[in-house]
């Protein structure tokens, strides 16, 4: 089984979408910063991680854990990986999830 790395690549914040349903305080995701980086046995959620970030990849973590690879059908560069946003509708975190070895 490969290892898997998850490398935070982009925060977001939908501020019209904030601003309409957030509550008081709410901002940019505070769990995450842009380039850090967790490596995966292939199915464990690595320390740290957020849960819900781990709910909306670990399905192509696993999958490229065991070999699978061009999810999306050629809409990627590399068909070893997948980009994946976290469930989080009002400030979404970017991931890449990649195999590595």
């Amino acid at each position: 089984m490969k290892e898997v790395k998850i490398t935070v690549i982009k925060k977001t914040v939908m501020e019209d979408l904030l601003k309409e349903y957030g509550g008081e305080g709410l901002g940019i995701c505070k769990l995450h910063e842009e380039g850090q980086e967790y490596i995966c046995n292939g199915w464990q959620k690595p320390e740290g991680l957020c849960d819900n970030a781990w709910k909306s990849m670990m399905e192509y973590v696993i999958a490229l854990s065991h070999g699978g690879k061009d999810f999306y059908g050629g809409w990627l560069k590399d068909e070893n990986m997948a980009v994946i946003s976290c469930n989080d509708g009002l400030r979404p975190v970017i991931f890449r999830v990649e195999a590595i070895n």
